[in-house]
């Protein structure tokens, strides 16, 4: 008897229906905050509950229990849902706990003082390449990234950046799950002229984005490594056109190249080789 009640005191309170019915309550709450902060003006109560695959009720149901508990805020007046302060406090934790966002600051805020344009740095999120950190420029035309923005790989410098050194088996599956949507009437579209471009990258060390993520923008990126060799993060520097042109591409790209390495070496990284690919 006594054996019995000693088992019974390491298992959790309650049913497996019931752990079920939290697990899937705590899954449908963590999409609706993917949802709210992919919409930073915020969503109103229907389309929360559209993109959440939800009944109004359900979805105000599990509105309530993130509000109590600090995570979403509403709009008082348009009623409108919108990503709270707690949300930012923990994704910020996660950029304390990666050194190399901390390591890179100095060298973004160098770049743009070296080159007068907005600084950025960014990691691979799957098939996407996801803002992390920024030094603005002080121009009055500029560059200006959310933090926690994406941008297709293919069609950014940062992305194009990491995906160049990833490998083969790895590239394959991005392509077979994002495909190559364009963005803009310049960006690259077929495998062959993405590998071409990645082979590119490799032996100058920089990528660049020509009007393929925006109209207007420029930008030279390059990718920060880890022990292995494997792309952790890409620096970029990104300008209007009018201040960037082809010509200044390539000074910009030496800028990048050069912090990139300093940050692999300043974190025990390893630059690859281009003939490792």
């Amino acid at each position: 008897m006594a054996e019995t009640k000693r088992k019974a005191v390491g298992r959790p309170a309650g049913s497996g229906k019931v752990s079920g019915g939290h697990s899937q309550s705590l899954v449908r709450g963590l999409n609706i905050l993917e949802g709210l902060a992919a919409a930073p003006m915020g969503l109103a109560l229907s389309d929360i509950a559209q993109i959440a695959g939800l009944a109004p009720s359900t979805t105000h149901r599990l509105l309530q229990a993130l509000h109590k508990q600090g995570f979403i805020t509403q709009d008082s007046e348009l009623g409108l849902w919108k990503v709270g302060v707690k949300t930012f406090q923990i994704g910020n934790t996660f950029l304390e706990a990666r050194d190399y966002v901390a390591t890179a600051r100095p060298y973004l805020r160098r770049l743009t003082e070296e080159s007068g344009e907005s600084a950025n740095l960014g990691i691979r999120d799957d098939s996407m390449a996801v803002f992390l950190a920024q030094s603005e420029s002080h121009q009055m035309m500029r560059m200006i990234t959310r933090l926690g923005s994406r941008a297709p790989m293919h069609a950014s410098g940062v992305g194009k950046a990491l995906l160049a050194w990833l490998p083969e088996k790895e590239v394959e599956r991005i392509l077979q799950a994002r495909g190559l949507a364009r963005v803009t009437a310049n960006t690259i579209d077929t495998p062959a002229k993405l590998r071409e471009g990645m082979a590119e990258i490799r032996q100058q060390g920089y990528a660049c984005d020509r009007e393929e993520h925006a109209v207007g923008l420029h930008c030279a990126a390059a990718s920060i490594h880890d022990e292995r060799g494997s792309p952790l993060a890409a620096i970029s520097v990104s300008g209007p056109v009018a201040r960037i042109p082809e010509s200044r591409l390539i000074e910009l790209g030496s800028l990048v190249r050069r912090a990139a390495r300093e940050i692999t070496q300043q974190l025990g990284g390893r630059m690859p080789l281009p003939e490792e690919y």
